[in-house]
C-alpha cells in the first residue's frame, strides 16, 4: 500500500510540475491578449478561446496535484480543532465516502461528452476559434481519474496511519518530502 501511494504521490506530483508550466503560457497568452486588443485594438478569437483552454487544464488536471498537497478548500470550523488522529478519520472517510465516488461518477458521466466530441470532430462554434474543442473535453475524465488515483492514495495513506503507532507511522523525511506522505 505505501508503494501505491507512493507512485500516486509521485505521478501527481510530476503531472502537476508539468501543468505548472501552462501558467506561464496562460500569461503569456492573457498579455498578447490585452496588447493586442487595447493597444492594436484587434482581437482573436482563437486567443481568448485558448485562455480559457489554458486555465480549464490547469485546473482540471492539477486538481490531483492540488489534493496531495492540501490546497482544496475545505470547511475547516471543525477540522482545525481535531487531533491528528481525527484529522486522519476525517480524511479516510471523506476520501472513500465522498471524494473517490465523486470522481467516478463525473469519469463516468463524461464519457459521453468526450466521445460525441470526438466522434464530430467537434471545433469552436465561433468563426476563428480553436480546433479539436475535445482535446479540452477530455482534460474533464482526465482531470477527475488523477483527482480519483490522489483520493486513493490519501485513503490508503490515512489507513496506514490509523493502523500505525498512535495512529501515526514512522517515516523516513526523506520519504515524507518526496512522495508528500
Amino acid at each position: 500500500m505505501r508503494s501505491f501511494v507512493k507512485g500516486i504521490n509521485w505521478l501527481n506530483e510530476k503531472i502537476g510540475y508539468g501543468v505548472s508550466w501552462l501558467t506561464a503560457v496562460l500569461v503569456v497568452v492573457v498579455c498578447y491578449d490585452v496588447f493586442s486588443r487595447y493597444l492594436l485594438k484587434s482581437s482573436i478569437v482563437a486567443v481568448q478561446e485558448l485562455q480559457w483552454h489554458l486555465f480549464a487544464t490547469i485546473f482540471l488536471i492539477g486538481a490531483g496535484y492540488t489534493l496531495k498537497h492540501n490546497g482544496h478548500v475545505r470547511v475547516d470550523v471543525f477540522y482545525t480543532r481535531f487531533s491528528e488522529k481525527a484529522k486522519v478519520i476525517v480524511d479516510f472517510v471523506g476520501s472513500l465516502v465522498f471524494l473517490v465516488p465523486f470522481a467516478l461518477v463525473v469519469i463516468w458521466s463524461s464519457q459521453n461528452f468526450v466521445e460525441n466530441a470526438i466522434m464530430f470532430n467537434e471545433t469552436s462554434p465561433d468563426p476563428g476559434g480553436l480546433p479539436a474543442r475535445y482535446i479540452l473535453k477530455g482534460m474533464i475524465p482526465a482531470g477527475f481519474f488523477l483527482l480519483f488515483l490522489q483520493g486513493l492514495a490519501l485513503a490508503c495513506q490515512s489507513l496506514l496511519k490509523i493502523l500505525g503507532s498512535n495512529g501515526l507511522i514512522e517515516q523516513d523525511p526523506e520519504d515524507s518530502v518526496e512522495a508528500g506522505i
